[in-house]
């Protein structure tokens, strides 16, 4: 890839926490940055205008899904990706490795991944090979490379099984790869709960030289206090120079922490997943709008936020009545407020960065969240998910 093409600029830190921006062949956007979920090509409940509104400036899409339905080939035909969704900022499409992992019935072997389309009932064989293909002919900007993603729990070998076979597919795919110039290929870090099994495939990966790279493996049921000990560990063996994503993740507090370790790049659908099911995010905390007590609320969802839902007029109340109705508008408004919130947090961040002053930041915001959760005046609880 040339340096005019993709390239990474890191512009202060704070402690561990790092701000900067990532230029690609779409444009550029600052870090930390915060990826909406647009599995199928799409964000959900939301139009790119609304998507571009909220101050995002990066999207992801995924390989499994797009190919399966409407298929590369078509999008490719249509213009590529950017066209095929309108979007004109950069795009970042997942491997499609963490989706097939989950499926029943999945045969893997060190070729690839044989299973069942769910669309048409054929057998596909997606492998290193053929995940580049795919994502060539899909033209994000960044795309991962295919690797096995490790379950949880899992045991030092079953870990170690799957760190072999993500050293040995890194390698496929970048023979694979046709499109090194405009697309990077961030290879991803995996090796479950296992600090030696992280760090051999960190210095295997880094040995690469690779434009950017991924922490996989950490959004699949280990919770919150073993994703932090995973990233705390794993960041640091990642190159300075580089742009560090963390995959799949996640809550509020979840990304706080990670900045804290010097994380660059998120993803997690939960901001729209959640809105779908009424819950919304605050800076004191979450608030799940079906509650009884919000039936005559004439506040909007956050007094501090200039969302489109919020400045909008859009009150507690109205958006209690549209779920009991069961109106689309209730997830267009809730997604445009929740996606808006995570742009607004890594905003905040980027700033707190900036100023030397992140470890203030991130105290401060984690102290209101966990006194909001507490009195349950604004409600709590967490998740994580990839798949939208």
């Amino acid at each position: 890839m040339t340096e005019t093409a993709f390239r990474f600029t890191l512009d202060a830190t704070s402690a561990r926490a790092r701000a900067g921006s990532v230029t690609t062949p779409h444009g550029a956007f600052d870090t930390p940055a915060f990826m909406p979920v647009g599995t199928h090509g799409a964000i959900k409940a939301m139009t790119p205008d609304q998507v571009r509104a909220t101050s995002a400036q990066i999207v992801l899409s995924n390989t499994y899904h797009l190919h399966l339905r409407p298929g590369e080939g078509l999008v490719e035909k249509m213009g590529g990706l950017h066209a095929f969704m309108r979007w004109d900022g950069p795009i970042l499409t997942d491997s499609g490795g963490f989706q097939v992992f989950s499926l029943p019935n999945v045969e893997i072997t060190d070729r690839g991944a044989r299973f069942a389309n769910e669309v048409s009932g054929e057998t596909v064989d997606l492998t290193p090979e053929r995940s580049m293909e795919i994502q060539n002919a899909l033209g994000a900007d960044i795309i991962m490379a295919f690797d096995e993603c490790t379950p949880f729990p899992a045991t030092h070998a079953q870990a170690g099984a799957g760190v072999r076979r993500t050293l040995m597919w890194i390698e496929r795919c970048l023979k694979a790869h046709r499109r090194p110039d405009d697309q990077a290929l961030f290879p991803i870090v995996q090796g479950g709960v296992y600090p030696d099994l992280r760090a051999a495939c960190a210095e295997a990966l880094v040995a690469l030289d690779a434009p950017g790279y991924a922490i996989g493996g950490v959004s699949v049921g280990e919770g919150h206090e073993l994703m932090c000990q995973v990233t705390e560990h794993a960041a640091p063996l990642l190159p300075e120079a580089k742009p560090r994503y963390l995959m799949g993740v996640g809550t509020p507090e979840d990304i706080v922490a990670a900045i804290g370790f010097g994380i660059d790049m998120f993803d997690c659908v939960i901001p729209t997943r959640y809105a779908r099911s009424a819950t919304v995010f605050t800076s004191r905390g979450r608030l799940r709008l079906t509650n009884r007590r919000y039936r005559r609320d004439g506040y909007p969802i956050d007094t501090s936020c200039d969302c489109g839902a919020c400045a909008g007029g859009f009150s507690r109340a109205y958006l209690h009545h549209l779920f009991a109705a069961n109106e689309v508008l209730s997830a267009i408004l809730c997604s445009i407020h929740n996606v808006h919130f995570y742009q607004s947090l890594v905003r905040q961040a980027r700033e707190a960065v900036r100023a030397d002053a992140y470890a203030d930041f991130q105290r401060e915001f984690l102290a209101q969240y966990a006194e909001a959760g507490q009195t349950g005046k604004e409600g709590g609880g967490r998740g994580k998910k990839r798949k939208s």
